[in-house]
């Protein structure tokens, strides 16, 4: 599958996502795939169970692509989650096999304050600081 085709499902999966469309959402994994969450220790097996996972979330859910990149079988999305009007700074990497997800790992990080110390030398270049 060429990388054209492989954006476009990653924009169909990410709009998707936004839009709480859990049947479209997941039609880019296969029904083999694992989804890590370093973070909490978490690996979740299969397509449904990882649907499943996310249908459950009681939680409010808006996604802000800030950028993808990738070729052949590897993609990496930077994006903003936000949960109930709180975002958390996000990074999927995403693994495919024959043109579907077969593994993903998503890393999460609470926004904060910008150091006093390096204002001098820093821009602000957008997200907003949660502490």
């Amino acid at each position: 599958m060429d990388d054209h085709t492989i954006r476009t499902a990653l924009e169909r999966h990410w709009e998707a996502s936004d839009a709480s469309d859990f049947e479209r959402e997941h039609e880019i994994y296969r029904e083999d795939a694992v989804l890590d969450y370093p973070q909490s220790g978490e690996r979740i097996r299969g397509r449904r169970n990882i649907q499943q996972s996310r249908t459950v979330q009681p939680n409010k859910k808006r996604f802000t692509i800030r950028r993808m990149i990738g070729g052949g079988d590897l993609w990496i999305t930077e994006y903003i989650l936000t949960y109930d009007d709180i975002p958390s700074y996000t990074v999927s990497i995403m693994e495919f096999r024959d043109g579907q997800v077969i593994h993903e790992t998503q890393y999460f990080a609470d926004g904060f304050k910008p150091s006093p110390s390096r204002a001098h030398l820093v821009e602000q270049v957008g997200g907003t600081p949660s502490r």
